[in-house]
C-alpha cells in the first residue's frame, strides 16, 4: 500500500511538473528580430565570439538599445554549415529561442577546413531571461 501511494505521489508531481513547465513556455506573441552580419556586430561582442567559438556557445549581450542573442555550434570539420531560426518568441516569463544546424547538401562543394558557425540575433532590449531550445 505504501508502495503504491509513494509510485502515484512521483506520477502526480511528474504530471504535474511537465504541465507547468509547457505552460511557462507558451507563446504569448512573436518577437520581431534582425539577423546581425559580422561587420555590424559590437567589436565587444565580435570579441567575445572570438574567443568562445571553437565551442558550442549560448550567450546573451545587451547594450543601451538591443538585446543580442549569439548561438554558436561550435567547431566543424568543413565549410557549407548554416543556421536556422526555428522559433523566437515572448512566453509568459522568458524569451524563447530555437535554432538548428543544418549541414552541407551532398550536392554543395565544401572545403576542407575549420570553420565555426554562429548567429547573432538582435532586438529589442528586453528584460524577461532568454530560453535557449
Amino acid at each position: 500500500m505504501k508502495r503504491l501511494f509513494l509510485l502515484l505521489c512521483v506520477a502526480v508531481f511528474f504530471l504535474c511538473s511537465c504541465s507547468m513547465s509547457k505552460e511557462d513556455g507558451e507563446k504569448v506573441q512573436d518577437l520581431d528580430f534582425t539577423v546581425v552580419e559580422e561587420k555590424e556586430v559590437p567589436p565587444e561582442l565580435l570579441s567575445m565570439i572570438e574567443e568562445k567559438k571553437t565551442a558550442a556557445m549560448k550567450h546573451t549581450w545587451t547594450n543601451e538599445e538591443y538585446l543580442y542573442i549569439i548561438i554558436g555550434y561550435g567547431e566543424q570539420k568543413t565549410s557549407g554549415y548554416s543556421i536556422a531560426v526555428e522559433e523566437f518568441y515572448l512566453g509568459k516569463n522568458a524569451i524563447y529561442v530555437d535554432t538548428s544546424l543544418i549541414g552541407p547538401s551532398k550536392e554543395e562543394t565544401v572545403n576542407e577546413t575549420l570553420t565555426y558557425p554562429y548567429i547573432v540575433l538582435k532586438t529589442e532590449k528586453r528584460e524577461e531571461p532568454v530560453v535557449f531550445r
